[in-house]
């Protein structure tokens, strides 16, 4: 059987995660340590607690899932856990990318968070805050997906952004198109439509 460990990307971050993990082992609170000394910023009193629009931005979300997933994997690596003897591939969404390379050894922890919180200004410097948006799509193939997304432009932007899965498509872009699409997707039968907790519109036109 092939292994393979997938990062997940922004929308995944709530207030509170990493917490128990640093509460209970030293591995983890060292990483969590780790970013916060890269950034000269308490990262980690943000993740922890918040508050959820501070969260949410994108330079402090990257490296906040980052830290997280790097935190469980030193945790694994602790109690046995080999990753280059187990695991064929690392991949991630997104910022995920960043995490897999950190935790298969091609960047270490600082140097990934510095790199996002790079990345995580650029792209919100792209779109202030509040003027794009990003949301899920349940139950739609990607091709009703991009009908969805192109019927809701109205001359603005929006567009199918992330195929994740049969069935799971994030559209992204101006947000009251985004609002749009959500309304046109539950008209074509989605099974659930929602808005994702982002506060840049990723992976669309907009981030040029």
């Amino acid at each position: 059987m092939t292994i393979a460990f997938t990062f997940p990307g922004q929308g995944s971050q709530s207030v509170g995660m990493g917490k128990l993990l640093a509460d209970t082992y030293a591995e983890a609170r060292a990483v969590f340590e780790e970013v916060d000394e890269a950034l000269g910023q308490k990262l980690s009193d943000v993740m922890w607690n918040g508050p959820d629009d501070a969260l949410t931005l994108t330079a402090n979300a990257q490296p906040a899932l980052m830290a997280v997933s790097l935190a469980t994997m030193r945790v694994l690596e602790a109690r046995g856990l080999d990753l280059k003897s187990v695991v064929s591939y690392v991949a991630g969404h997104s910022l995920g990318e960043y995490s897999a390379l950190a935790a298969a050894g091609s960047l270490d922890v600082a140097t990934a968070a510095r790199l996002l919180r790079i990345r995580g200004d650029a792209m919100q410097n792209a779109v202030p805050v509040g003027q794009g948006a990003m949301a899920a799509l349940l139950g739609l193939d990607f091709d009703v997906a991009v009908e969805v997304a192109e019927a809701a432009a109205q001359g603005e932007v929006c567009q199918a952004a992330n195929d994740n899965a049969p069935g799971q498509v994030v559209v992204s872009g101006h947000k009251a198109a985004v609002e749009r699409a959500i309304e046109i997707a539950k008209a074509k039968g989605a099974r659930r439509a929602v808005m994702l907790p982002v506060s840049a519109p990723f992976h669309c036109s907009l981030m040029a």
